[in-house]
């Protein structure tokens, strides 16, 4: 019997079969479409499922989830924003195949602990710092995901100071800070002429003023809410990872200096950061995962 894994993000919809080791295989990559976003993930799993007998399929979708209704609302997929069956359409599809569904800072955060740069730790926070900033939480070695499905979301943590207006709806976000769209912003605001979070990067790894104190003010604001979420969680590791957690030392040590500066309890001593290891795949291997554990 087969396995499948599903990634819906507001940029791309991925999906593999999984392989026998609880791996994603090669990955059927699509963009996110505006509108009919159903019909693009459900010709994707056409194409991966490719007549297979599916037994069980893993699926990570941007969040927020509700896991009791089997519903998502994604912030970042306008068209779901309101709220969609996404465990209904894929029952349909798959009528004899057992469902699984987390959010995706979650499935990031599976997929870490059992591949990744968190093999061998059963307590960590997982950050994706990416157009958003999301999270997931292991503890004791599973994934947790609280009342609803949505625990770890560290990105709606509120940043000291910060009134900026988020996408959730609320103000200060951290999201609101460290995104890499909320960081370009800021950055143009204050003068600089780029565009992507990537040409912000080299700019502050080549000393532009701006550039660089954008990614301080994003590292810091991140390392305040690391400190924060694992104060209250009480873990050992936090790994990140995302396209704009890519930046390199300018964002990476403002971050391990903020969390040093305001981790202070004695029981978080030792707490370590660091970069994730699966990269674009880790959001569906977390859903591999889910997937392997049911079959």
């Amino acid at each position: 019997m087969t396995a499948l894994a599903l990634d819906i993000g507001g940029t791309k919809i991925t999906a593999a079969i999984v392989d026998a080791d609880g791996r994603p295989g090669e990955a059927l990559v699509v963009s996110t479409p505006k509108v009919d976003v159903w019909q693009a993930c459900s010709e994707l799993l056409d194409a991966v499922a490719a007549g297979t007998d599916i037994a069980a399929i893993g699926i990570a979708c941007a969040g927020p989830v509700d896991l009791v209704a089997g519903r998502v609302a994604p912030i970042n997929i306008g068209e779901w924003k309101g709220g969609f069956d996404l465990t209904g359409e894929i029952v349909k599809k798959f009528p004899d195949a057992t469902t699984r569904l987390a959010g995706d800072g979650g499935c990031a955060a599976l997929g870490e602990h059992r591949f990744g740069a968190a093999q061998g730790v059963d307590n960590l926070i997982s950050v994706v710092v990416s157009t958003g900033v999301g999270g997931g939480l292991v503890l004791g070695g599973e994934i947790v995901h609280g009342r609803s499905g949505n625990a770890g979301h560290i990105g709606h943590i509120v940043v000291p100071g910060s009134t900026a207006p988020c996408t959730c709806g609320g103000l200060g976000c951290v999201e609101t800070v460290s995104s890499g769209p909320s960081a370009v912003g800021w950055a143009q605001e204050q003068g600089w002429t780029g565009t992507t979070g990537a040409e912000l990067a080299e700019d502050a790894a080549n000393g532009n003023v701006v550039a660089v104190t954008t990614l301080q003010r994003a590292g810091v604001a991140l390392g305040q809410a690391i400190a924060s979420a694992a104060a209250l969680v009480d873990v050992e590791l936090v790994v990140i990872g995302g396209g704009f957690a890519q930046a390199g030392p300018p964002l990476w040590d403002p971050i391990q200096e903020s969390a040093a500066l305001h981790a202070r309890l004695r029981f978080l001593d030792g707490l370590t950061i660091v970069p994730a290891k699966l990269g674009a795949v880790g959001t569906l291997t977390g859903a591999a995962v889910l997937a392997a554990s049911v079959t």
